[in-house]
Formats: C-alpha cells, structure tokens, sequence
C-alpha cells in the first residue's frame, strides 16, 4: 500500500485536487478531466471550416433555446453579418458536441463565437465587445458583415 502513494499516478492524481473547505481532508474534489475524442475535434475543425463565423448555440437562430444564444444572435444581426458567411450549430442536437466544444475552446459556457476559426468567446464577451465597439472592428476586419444594401436610385441604404 505504501508503494501506491508514491506512484507517479498518485502524485499526478493528487496534484489536481481542488479542496472545497478549509477543513483538510473532508469534501475532496477532483478536477473533472475529459480527453477530447479525435472523432469529434474533427467534427468541430470540419464545421469551422463551413462558414467564416460559426456560433455554437442551443437551438437555432430562428428558435433560440436560451437567452445567452438568443442575445448573441441578435447581436451579430445588429452587426451586420453576412448571412451567407454565418453558420450556427445547435448543440443540442448532438451531445459530443455539446461537451466537446467546451474542451475544444476551453471556456465552460454555450454559445461560443468563432471567426475566421478563431474562438472569440460567450455571449458576455460578445455584449462588452458589442458595446465597446471591437465587435465591429474585428467583423469589419474580417470581412464578414454584409455589404451595403443599394436603394433602386444607385445610393446606399441608411
């Protein structure tokens, strides 16, 4: 038994608990560790690889199934996104996916932004990037909103 608690397995198990009470010894808990499986990192690389801007959401963008997915929604409408350079993943569709894109990003939430393949975050981070106007910057950059409409006179919309 003593043989056990110097093993490098016992060390590296050890290594990763997060005690939960100042109290030693009582109520351990161990960090959930979850290996991406292959098959579905290259599901997620392959749906990166459909659209410039990708959000992993639950439900669609016509019939969100939570407040943060609808709320990031409309904030890419409000940006201007081209709608041809847009795909969403409803996550709840597909549960390999749906804990798969957390591990892939290594951010805990849902929805997740993608653009250009690049993970941009969740929906807090969209709403401050909204508001203090590095959304659009980083759209504009990347080429991804939607040109402008052209009334029938040859001006452009308002």
């Amino acid at each position: 038994m003593a043989s056990l608690f110097r093993s490098p397995v016992f060390r590296q198990t050890t290594a990763r608990v997060l005690r939960t009470s100042s109290q030693p010894l009582q109520r351990l808990q161990f960090q959930q560790i979850r290996r991406l499986s292959d098959e579905t990192r290259k599901t997620i690389d392959g749906v990166l690889q459909t659209a410039p801007v990708v959000l992993f959401m639950k439900g669609t963008p016509e019939m969100p199934q939570c407040g943060f997915s609808r709320a990031s929604v409309q904030i890419l409408g409000l940006q201007g996104v081209d709608p041809t350079k847009f795909a969403a993943v409803n996550v709840l569709e597909n549960d390999e996916v749906r804990q798969g894109i957390k591990e892939y990003s290594n951010w805990p939430t849902i929805p997740q932004l993608y653009v250009n393949k690049e993970f941009i975050g969740g929906c807090d981070i969209l709403v401050s990037m909204h508001q203090s106007g590095e959304l659009a910057e980083l759209l504009e950059k990347e080429q991804v909103l939607a040109p402008p409409e052209e009334t029938p006179e040859g001006g452009e919309k308002a």
